[in-house]
């Protein structure tokens, strides 16, 4: 799979659903059961959709993170998904009702470095395209600053496609790329994540990390 030495933003870009949400704590138990039964299940079998994977992190006020892979961001403009967004499931319904603070985002996808799905990642917060353009350049030296480093990309959301969830506020929504390190173990991820951040002079609190949960390959459906 080719690396790029800019970002992507265009309709071309294979595409990526990026939900990232806190929940109630007295439905989290049905929250992930839903997740883990419904929901990853019914979004990668969407026509365009590659995989489904959720993350989970020990140390984050905000927890829980899923993503989506698509073909392209065309997938998000097809008839199939805008079904499947605009009627949802009773039971989505009511999780989707118990997510507080959360972020809906679809990206375009610029892949740029190595290949591969870790046991773990960070997050980084860009803040903006022209910081994002940066790390891109960096990236390439990430196998320098830590062990494990097997891939990373950076996400661009696009401004018309990520309409925000019934739970996510849109008083000063900031749509900013994103960075995710994958790693043979979340430390590592962190590692390198911290030492990126700092290279670029971004506070360490713009780093998460994440656990991997389980990855949903649409061609198992």
């Amino acid at each position: 799979m080719a690396l790029h030495s800019t970002i992507q933003q265009t309709s071309d870009a294979m595409g990526e659903l990026f939900i990232w949400t806190d929940v109630d704590p007295a439905h989290e138990q049905d929250f992930n059961r839903w997740y883990d039964t419904e929901h990853m299940q019914e979004r990668a079998a969407i026509p365009g959709f590659k995989w489904s994977r959720r993350y989970h992190s020990k140390t984050c006020a905000r927890p829980y993170l899923a993503l989506y892979r698509t073909e392209s961001l065309k997938v998000f403009t097809s008839d199939t998904y805008r079904q499947a967004f605009t009627k949802q499931t009773e039971w989505s319904v009511r999780n989707f009702s118990r997510m507080h603070n959360t972020q809906r985002r679809v990206a375009a996808v610029t892949l740029a470095y190595g290949a591969g799905t870790g046991a773990g990642i960070a997050l980084v917060s860009l803040g903006s395209v022209a910081v994002a353009e940066q790390a891109l350049a960096r990236c390439k030296m990430l196998s320098q600053s830590a062990e494990g480093i097997l891939s990373a990309k950076i996400l661009t959301p696009d401004a018309t496609l990520s309409t925000p969830l019934p739970s996510e506020s849109t008083e000063q929504r900031v749509l900013e790329p994103y960075l995710i390190i994958d790693a043979t173990s979340v430390s590592e991820a962190a590692t390198a994540a911290t030492a990126l951040a700092k290279q670029l002079g971004l506070p360490e609190t713009a780093c998460h990390s994440f656990d991997l949960l389980w990855d949903l390959q649409s061609s198992d459906l």
